[in-house]
Protein backbone atom coordinates (compact mmCIF):
# COMPACT_ATOMS: atom_id res chain seq x y z
CA UNK A 1 0.00 0.00 0.00
CA UNK A 2 1.33 3.21 -1.18
CA UNK A 3 2.24 6.02 1.69
CA UNK A 4 -0.19 9.07 2.19
CA UNK A 5 1.37 12.31 1.18
CA UNK A 6 2.05 14.06 4.11
CA UNK A 7 3.71 17.18 2.92
CA UNK A 8 1.90 20.24 3.22
CA UNK A 9 2.27 24.00 1.25
CA UNK A 10 1.93 27.30 2.54
CA UNK A 11 0.91 28.65 -1.09
CA UNK A 12 -2.94 28.76 -2.18
CA UNK A 13 -3.61 28.60 -6.21
CA UNK A 14 -6.61 31.21 -6.93
CA UNK A 15 -8.38 30.63 -9.63
CA UNK A 16 -11.06 33.26 -8.71
CA UNK A 17 -9.91 36.98 -9.04
CA UNK A 18 -8.27 38.38 -5.87
CA UNK A 19 -10.16 40.08 -3.26
CA UNK A 20 -9.99 44.19 -2.82
CA UNK A 21 -7.12 45.23 -0.94
CA UNK A 22 -7.04 47.00 2.30
CA UNK A 23 -5.69 50.00 3.39
CA UNK A 24 -2.95 50.81 5.44
CA UNK A 25 -2.46 54.61 6.55
CA UNK A 26 1.09 55.69 8.25
CA UNK A 27 1.45 57.74 11.04
CA UNK A 28 1.45 61.37 9.84
CA UNK A 29 -0.38 59.93 6.71
CA UNK A 30 -3.82 61.29 5.00
CA UNK A 31 -4.73 64.75 3.85
CA UNK A 32 -4.80 67.55 6.35
CA UNK A 33 -6.69 70.57 6.60
CA UNK A 34 -5.81 73.11 8.87
CA UNK A 35 -6.68 76.34 10.50
CA UNK A 36 -6.20 78.16 13.77
CA UNK A 37 -9.51 77.00 14.96
CA UNK A 38 -8.96 72.93 14.33
CA UNK A 39 -6.53 70.41 12.44
CA UNK A 40 -8.59 67.41 11.07
CA UNK A 41 -6.27 64.76 9.31
CA UNK A 42 -8.77 62.81 6.66
CA UNK A 43 -7.72 58.39 7.27
CA UNK A 44 -10.25 56.98 5.46
CA UNK A 45 -12.37 57.90 3.48
CA UNK A 46 -15.84 57.19 1.63
CA UNK A 47 -13.74 56.18 -1.58
CA UNK A 48 -11.65 53.16 0.97
CA UNK A 49 -15.10 52.24 2.94
CA UNK A 50 -18.67 52.19 2.60
CA UNK A 51 -18.86 52.52 6.32
CA UNK A 52 -17.54 55.27 8.04
CA UNK A 53 -15.12 58.25 7.60
CA UNK A 54 -12.30 58.23 9.83
CA UNK A 55 -9.91 61.50 11.40
CA UNK A 56 -7.58 62.72 13.19
CA UNK A 57 -8.72 65.91 14.85
CA UNK A 58 -6.75 68.35 16.80
CA UNK A 59 -8.67 70.51 19.06
CA UNK A 60 -6.61 73.15 20.18
CA UNK A 61 -6.83 75.47 23.51
CA UNK A 62 -10.10 77.27 23.72
CA UNK A 63 -12.13 75.31 20.89
CA UNK A 64 -16.05 74.16 21.69
CA UNK A 65 -17.56 72.83 18.58
CA UNK A 66 -20.55 73.29 20.14
CA UNK A 67 -23.42 70.96 21.15
CA UNK A 68 -25.06 69.71 17.93
CA UNK A 69 -27.17 66.35 16.83
CA UNK A 70 -27.39 64.62 14.04
CA UNK A 71 -30.83 62.80 13.00
CA UNK A 72 -28.85 60.07 10.45
CA UNK A 73 -25.04 60.09 11.66
CA UNK A 74 -23.43 58.03 13.99
CA UNK A 75 -20.31 58.95 15.55
CA UNK A 76 -17.35 57.58 17.70
CA UNK A 77 -14.73 59.35 19.20
CA UNK A 78 -11.86 58.12 21.23
CA UNK A 79 -9.31 60.41 22.84
CA UNK A 80 -5.74 59.99 21.76
CA UNK A 81 -3.99 62.83 23.75
CA UNK A 82 -4.79 66.07 26.00
CA UNK A 83 -7.99 66.23 27.62
CA UNK A 84 -11.96 67.85 26.58
CA UNK A 85 -14.82 68.04 28.02
CA UNK A 86 -17.59 66.23 26.54
CA UNK A 87 -21.08 65.45 26.61
CA UNK A 88 -23.44 63.00 25.27
CA UNK A 89 -26.60 62.82 26.61
CA UNK A 90 -30.24 64.32 26.14
CA UNK A 91 -30.36 67.00 28.66
CA UNK A 92 -33.63 68.00 30.69
CA UNK A 93 -33.43 71.47 28.91
CA UNK A 94 -31.75 72.58 25.99
CA UNK A 95 -30.59 75.96 26.54
CA UNK A 96 -29.06 78.18 24.11
CA UNK A 97 -25.60 78.11 25.68
CA UNK A 98 -23.90 76.43 28.38
CA UNK A 99 -24.14 72.87 27.49
CA UNK A 100 -21.40 72.30 30.12
CA UNK A 101 -23.87 73.03 33.08
CA UNK A 102 -26.55 70.40 30.85
CA UNK A 103 -27.62 67.54 33.28
CA UNK A 104 -30.05 64.24 31.81
CA UNK A 105 -32.78 63.31 33.48
CA UNK A 106 -30.73 59.93 34.61
CA UNK A 107 -28.46 62.62 36.22
CA UNK A 108 -25.57 62.36 33.14
CA UNK A 109 -23.53 65.22 33.37
CA UNK A 110 -20.36 66.91 31.39
CA UNK A 111 -17.52 64.46 31.39
CA UNK A 112 -13.03 65.07 31.55
CA UNK A 113 -11.85 62.97 28.86
CA UNK A 114 -8.59 61.65 29.44
CA UNK A 115 -6.21 59.65 26.87
CA UNK A 116 -8.09 56.45 26.22
CA UNK A 117 -12.00 57.68 26.61
CA UNK A 118 -14.32 56.43 24.17
CA UNK A 119 -17.42 58.80 23.22
CA UNK A 120 -20.58 56.73 21.11
CA UNK A 121 -23.08 59.02 19.83
CA UNK A 122 -26.46 57.32 18.20
CA UNK A 123 -28.31 59.73 15.81
CA UNK A 124 -30.56 62.14 17.91
CA UNK A 125 -28.32 61.79 20.84
CA UNK A 126 -27.10 65.67 21.57
CA UNK A 127 -23.41 66.23 21.53
CA UNK A 128 -20.26 68.39 22.60
CA UNK A 129 -16.97 68.10 22.74
CA UNK A 130 -14.62 71.74 24.19
CA UNK A 131 -10.45 72.27 25.26
CA UNK A 132 -10.50 73.54 28.26
CA UNK A 133 -6.60 73.41 28.75
CA UNK A 134 -3.91 74.62 27.92
CA UNK A 135 -2.26 72.50 25.58
CA UNK A 136 -4.00 71.21 22.25
CA UNK A 137 -6.00 67.35 22.61
CA UNK A 138 -5.81 65.18 19.76
CA UNK A 139 -8.46 62.60 18.60
CA UNK A 140 -9.36 59.26 16.18
CA UNK A 141 -13.26 60.50 15.06
CA UNK A 142 -15.33 58.46 13.14
CA UNK A 143 -18.53 59.59 11.64
CA UNK A 144 -21.26 57.07 9.75
CA UNK A 145 -22.07 56.81 6.56
CA UNK A 146 -19.65 58.50 4.62
CA UNK A 147 -19.24 60.72 3.06
CA UNK A 148 -21.23 63.77 4.70
CA UNK A 149 -18.62 64.58 7.48
CA UNK A 150 -15.38 64.75 5.09
CA UNK A 151 -17.07 67.43 3.04
CA UNK A 152 -18.35 68.92 5.47
CA UNK A 153 -15.25 69.39 7.35
CA UNK A 154 -13.93 70.74 4.04
CA UNK A 155 -16.02 73.37 3.95
CA UNK A 156 -15.85 74.35 7.61
CA UNK A 157 -12.57 74.99 6.84
CA UNK A 158 -12.95 77.12 4.50
CA UNK A 159 -14.87 79.27 6.90
CA UNK A 160 -12.64 79.07 9.64
CA UNK A 161 -9.66 80.32 8.16
CA UNK A 162 -11.02 83.75 7.08
CA UNK A 163 -9.02 86.33 9.33
CA UNK A 164 -11.55 87.62 12.24
CA UNK A 165 -14.06 85.29 14.36
CA UNK A 166 -16.09 82.92 12.97
CA UNK A 167 -18.51 83.49 10.87
CA UNK A 168 -22.02 81.97 12.50
CA UNK A 169 -24.60 82.55 9.89
CA UNK A 170 -22.20 80.53 7.41
CA UNK A 171 -21.33 77.46 9.53
CA UNK A 172 -25.18 77.04 10.67
CA UNK A 173 -26.15 77.13 7.08
CA UNK A 174 -23.28 74.76 6.59
CA UNK A 175 -24.82 72.86 9.61
CA UNK A 176 -28.33 72.55 8.10
CA UNK A 177 -27.06 71.48 4.68
CA UNK A 178 -24.90 68.31 6.72
CA UNK A 179 -27.65 66.86 9.04
CA UNK A 180 -26.30 69.06 12.39
CA UNK A 181 -28.97 70.74 14.29
CA UNK A 182 -26.92 72.95 16.01
CA UNK A 183 -28.04 74.02 19.85
CA UNK A 184 -25.52 75.88 21.04
CA UNK A 185 -23.03 78.02 19.35
CA UNK A 186 -19.27 77.04 18.00
CA UNK A 187 -16.70 78.68 19.33
CA UNK A 188 -12.70 79.16 19.48
CA UNK A 189 -11.93 81.78 21.87
CA UNK A 190 -7.88 81.48 21.86
CA UNK A 191 -6.13 81.91 25.24
CA UNK A 192 -4.23 84.62 25.81
CA UNK A 193 -0.81 85.31 24.01
CA UNK A 194 -2.46 82.20 21.57
CA UNK A 195 -1.96 82.25 17.88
Amino acid sequence: MPAADTTTTSATTRTAPPPPGGLIVPPGGGRALRTAAQQVTFKVTGEQSRITSSFEVVVPPGFDVGAHVHTRSEELFYVLEGELDVLAFEPRVRTADGWRGWRSVQGERVVRATPGTVIVVPPGCPHAFANPTGAPARMFFQSSPPPDHERYFEELMDILSADGPPEHAAIEALRRRYDIEQLTPLRHDRPEGGQ
